[in-house]
């Protein structure tokens, strides 16, 4: 089993561990804990006792499910990574998370993007692509700090028009989505840098696309 390199940090990355041992719960000054590729298929509500984390890997588990107490460990700020699991929601309570920067919620079965997640009012990055996601809530809006948006290989035929709220946005990725339209404000988001439409078949690109690349934002299709 693997030694934390300090009592702040601890990584039991690949341990086959089936289950996360008692001793991590008692480590309450524990600010980094990766919990990555274990086969974990629960999280217990003890985790709320580790009220210091500031990053938290539970990525590549087979997880259907995330318990609200998570929600209390309003002291993460770094990053929450839940990618490649079995997720196809995510308790409101997590919603707590407002000081939260990054959020890995890729590789899961989220039809809808959580509400949740939308009152995570600090988040820089947010990734959710290779998920059956079929829309976004108008409520995405409310992420007005959103540098990146990550939304490959999703079943998202439109975007909503609160889009046009993230004007601190620089990052818009859509590859492999089967768009039938895109909303006209993304050509009106100021800070856009790159915007990645490869290998999507379905959208009759609009004229403005031109335009975004003349003011210096890359366009791929």
């Amino acid at each position: 089993m693997a030694i934390p390199d300090s009592n702040l940090h601890l990584s039991l990355w690949k341990q086959r561990l089936g289950r996360v041992p008692d001793f991590v719960w008692e480590k309450t000054e524990l600010e980094t804990l990766v919990l990555a590729d274990n086969d974990l298929i629960e999280i217990p509500a003890r985790i709320a006792d580790l009220q210091r984390l500031r990053m938290l890997d539970l990525g590549h588990n087979r997880l259907t499910r995330i318990p609200a107490e998570l929600g209390a460990l309003t002291s993460l700020r770094d990053f929450l990574y839940v990618h490649d699991n079995q997720l196809a929601e995510l308790p409101q309570a997590l919603a707590r998370l407002t000081r939260l920067r990054y959020l890995n919620i890729s590789e899961n079965a989220f039809e809808r993007l959580p509400e949740c997640i939308c009152r995570m009012e600090a988040l820089l990055e947010l990734r959710a692509s290779d998920n059956p996601l079929t829309g976004l809530p108008e409520a995405i809006g409310g992420l007005v700090r959103l540098r990146e948006l990550h939304l490959r290989n999703t079943r998202l035929r439109q975007l909503p028009a609160a889009i046009e709220r993230l004007t601190e946005l620089r990052l818009l990725d859509l590859r492999a989505s089967p768009l039938t339209e895109l909303p006209d404000c993304i050509r009106s988001l100021p800070k856009l840098e790159k915007l990645d439409l490869r290998w999507v078949t379905t959208l009759p690109f609009p004229k403005w696309l031109g335009e975004l690349g003349e003011r210096g934002c890359l366009v791929y299709v």
